[in-house]
């Protein structure tokens, strides 16, 4: 490949190794939300998870000098704000949209608070592995090289896929999400099959956080979510509710983020910045499109608050 040749899949390989980088938090936290989703609850709290997981991550990475603490910790806050938010929403007229917002403030909140001390220290990375080791060319290393979270975020995409198909577990949040009523004939609690949905989705969310510290962009600000956990919801639906599509849609947001700083690597830099806004753009897309009156919601749990 020449400089030619180069200069050609610029833009295509920016892109490449920019949806892959951008793609991965969305991957886990909706992932995630897919979980809480099918067993009939919606969590908007997802954006202060993601925020407080972030901080976690990062603050226990440079006190124990290895990410790998960070991105366990990061998991076990995930959980504990996602069992508090099942937890309040099992009370008789409690709205699971207001707590979500709730909790989506309490958590920016409670991260910028505790975060305060970790913004300027410097914390490890998470590794990455170099598939394009074979090649001479910055632009081809650059785009393969593929950090471990988005490997496992797409094994973890294909095994939820099937385990919500093929076992039991997945069978039981299904019902629990379809129809309380046919889960309580079956001998099933409802809310404690949504409250372990919740904290499993809230764990996933904070992996999705851990990820942005530690990785890409790889430092603690406050302002380091940019609101992909209010979009993770939106890629749900227009997933459909499904792991594949969600990683799909993942792929798909992570490369209209990567637009931007493609077009800036190859020179462009007369309003390369507006694309910065075409995540954004696609999430209000999706959105109104999904909200459609006329459209039904194909796969969506029957106890869902957006189906009622």
């Amino acid at each position: 490949m020449d400089a030619t040749d180069i200069g050609l899949w610029g833009v295509p390989l920016a892109m490449l190794g920019g949806a892959i980088r951008v793609s991965t938090p969305f991957i886990f936290v909706s992932l995630g939300e897919a979980i809480t989703e099918r067993s009939g609850r919606i969590n908007l709290g997802l954006e202060g998870t993601l925020v407080f997981g972030a901080m976690s991550a990062y603050a226990v990475a440079v006190m124990t000098g290895s990410p790998w603490p960070g991105l366990l910790a990061a998991a076990v806050a995930g959980l504990c704000f996602g069992l508090f938010h099942g937890w309040i929403c099992k009370f008789p007229k409690v709205n699971d949209i207001a707590i979500g917002i709730a909790m989506m403030l309490f958590g920016t909140g409670l991260g910028f608070f505790f975060g305060k001390p970790f913004i300027q220290p410097s914390a490890p990375d998470l590794p990455a592995i170099p598939f394009g080791a074979w090649s001479d060319i910055p632009q081809v290393q650059a785009a393969l090289n593929v950090n471990v979270l988005f490997l496992i975020g797409a094994a973890l995409a294909v095994f939820l896929w099937w385990a919500f198909r093929n076992t039991r577990v997945g069978l039981i949040v299904r019902v629990v999400g379809d129809s309380a009523d046919a889960a309580r004939a079956m001998g099933l609690n409802p809310n404690t099959v949504r409250l372990l949905a919740t904290g499993a989705g809230g764990a996933l969310a904070g992996i999705g956080g851990a990820y942005l510290s530690l990785y890409y962009p790889g430092s603690w600000t406050e302002r380091i979510s940019s609101g992909q956990g209010l979009m993770a919801v939106a890629l749900v639906i227009f997933a459909r509710w499904n792991p594949l599509g969600c990683f799909a849609a993942a792929l798909l947001f992570g490369g209209a983020g990567a637009l931007g700083p493609a077009l800036q690597s190859v020179g462009v830099t007369q309003g390369y910045y507006l694309f910065y806004a075409a995540p954004y753009i696609l999430t209000l897309i999706i959105m109104i499109a999904t909200s459609s009156p006329s459209r039904t919601l194909a796969g969506a749990p029957g106890e869902l608050s957006i189906t009622k």
